[in-house]
């Protein structure tokens, strides 16, 4: 330890662990925007040996020491907070054989590799024999962090990406929202029956939507010296917060698409870039959670996004790659942009259908995880389940169904998170709202900056200082009260 107090070593220790991650995340990236199809298993075993690389580095047996030292020693609250972190991620690490950290990589990089072409091909039988691996491994991930702390597997899952929360708590919230979801649906599809709204005639070239994109992105302040806006089959934000990468993807016969997906992605990437610069390689200061992370794509994608001021900012811009078209009037871009129709896809889902798809694959994705159904009961009940929710048929298309997320190829836990986001943010912009009374006329004048400048002193600022539940009662004066999002809902959709 040297000269070092046993503080200043594990800082060391995490320094090194956020060096190997930077690295990690820019190959993740290429692998999944640039990387052609031959280097997969070359890039999976480089991959599997960094992450057994960094699990070796925080499960050395000295960081016991060190973390017992440190509690006793005089840090300041960041310093505390961040031993809190430290002390989280050597745990859940501590618990995990490097065996099964190596495994998990290779299957996931394999079922995600073989994803791309079986989803195209509809061929569920070829993605099942893949499958059953990742699963079998995550559940046996999810036994051995269960045992430890109590709770189901699947609770042992949903704390990696949601700190402290339960599955029980997300049944019940999901379960209250199961309740008047479907009602809404249909009364808001009932009043948009009466509304004409005029489709955009294409096509809308892939390189005139980049440029549209781009300078949205500029709009939305974020920082091109910092990142940059590439294209993969599925959209999201990766890389490192100094070093931002998002992804879309492009139809010529709809802009749509690709714009919110920018915007959502955009959320993301400004929330990387703005976390505290000075603690980057500490995991105080990254993202809270997951779903303090959709809260901030989601407040760029649905709050703001969507709301008919930014649409009115923005009609120009549309109009100006594009060209002059009737379809690009600021209150047909409104009526557009929030046009419900439950379909197939959830990326492409309208905002009140959105969690109808999730609520769908968290219910799948803990019953097998606790063992309730196995891998290839998925189909069957992925069918019962979309009908039953949004009343579509997805009976023999698994390209449109079950295979359509890339998630399920290494991660189980993750989709309450898009949902617990939608309600943060709608519970952030009915604060903003109460401070600013004149927001949207503020955001239709071009000026954001009360949004930007209220998420970074209460979210991005902030990192991983406070415990979710401390984070958004700071924010907001209350913890998360979905009350919030139901109510931006009924009055976006049927006021």
């Amino acid at each position: 330890m040297g000269n070092q107090t046993a503080y200043q070593s594990l800082t060391r220790t995490f320094q090194r662990l956020h060096h190997f991650g930077h690295l990690s995340a820019i190959a993740s990236w290429d692998q999944a925007a640039m990387m052609p199809s031959k280097g997969n298993e070359a890039r999976a075993a480089a991959q599997a040996e960094l992450q057994v690389l960094m699990h070796q580095l925080i499960t050395a047996p000295e960081l016991k020491t060190q973390l017992d030292a440190a509690e006793q020693e005089a840090l300041d609250p960041s310093q505390r907070a961040n031993l809190r972190e430290i002390r989280r991620d050597w745990q859940l690490a501590n618990l995990l054989p490097a065996e099964l950290i190596e495994a998990k990589s290779l299957a996931a990089a394999r079922c995600e590799h073989a994803w791309r072409s079986q989803r195209r091909a509809n061929d569920w039988q070829g993605f099942l024999q893949n499958f059953r691996e990742v699963l079998r491994l995550a559940r046996e991930e999810a036994g051995l962090l269960a045992q430890a702390q109590g709770g189901s597997g699947y609770d042992a899952l949903l704390d990696k990406y949601e700190p402290g929360m339960k599955s029980a708590d997300i049944a019940r919230i999901f379960g209250d929202v199961k309740t008047w979801l479907p009602g809404l649906i249909a009364k808001a599809r009932d009043k948009q029956a009466g509304e004409s709204v005029i489709q955009p005639q294409g096509p809308f070239s892939v390189e005139k939507q980049r440029q549209l994109g781009l300078e949205v992105m500029g709009l939305l302040g974020f920082d091109f010296d910092g990142g940059r806006l590439d294209v993969s089959n599925h959209p999201f934000c990766g890389g490192v917060p100094e070093d931002v990468r998002i992804t879309t993807r492009y139809r010529d016969d709809d802009f749509v698409q690709s714009l919110m997906g920018i915007i959502h992605e955009t959320g993301h990437a400004r929330y990387e870039q703005s976390l505290p610069r000075g603690l980057l390689s500490q995991p105080v200061a990254r993202a809270r959670s997951m779903g303090i992370h959709e809260s901030q794509s989601l407040s760029f994608e649905m709050q703001l996004g969507r709301s008919r001021g930014f649409l009115q900012l923005i009609a120009p811009l549309i109009g100006k790659h594009f060209g002059e078209q009737p379809a690009f009037g600021a209150d047909n871009l409104a009526r557009l942009y929030t046009r419900v129709a439950p379909g197939y896809i959830r990326v492409d889902a309208d905002e009140l259908c959105y969690p109808a798809h999730v609520i769908l694959r968290f219910e799948i994705e803990r019953a097998l995880i606790d063992g309730e159904i196995e891998a290839e009961d998925v189909p069957a009940l992925w069918d019962e389940k979309m009908m039953a929710y949004l009343g579509v048929d997805t009976r023999g298309n698994y390209r449109d169904g079950c295979l359509q997320d890339i998630h399920w190829t290494d991660t189980f836990g993750y989709f309450p998170s898009y949902t617990l986001g939608a309600m943060y943010a709608a519970q952030y912009f009915a604060t903003i709202r109460r401070q600013e009374p004149q927001l949207d006329e503020k955001i239709a004048a071009g000026n954001l900056a009360p949004v930007f400048d209220w998420l970074n002193a209460n979210i991005w600022s902030q990192g991983s200082r406070w415990t979710t539940n401390e984070l958004v009662e700071r924010a907001t004066g209350e913890t998360l009260n979905p009350a919030y999002y139901r109510a931006h809902l009924q009055a976006r959709y049927l006021d």
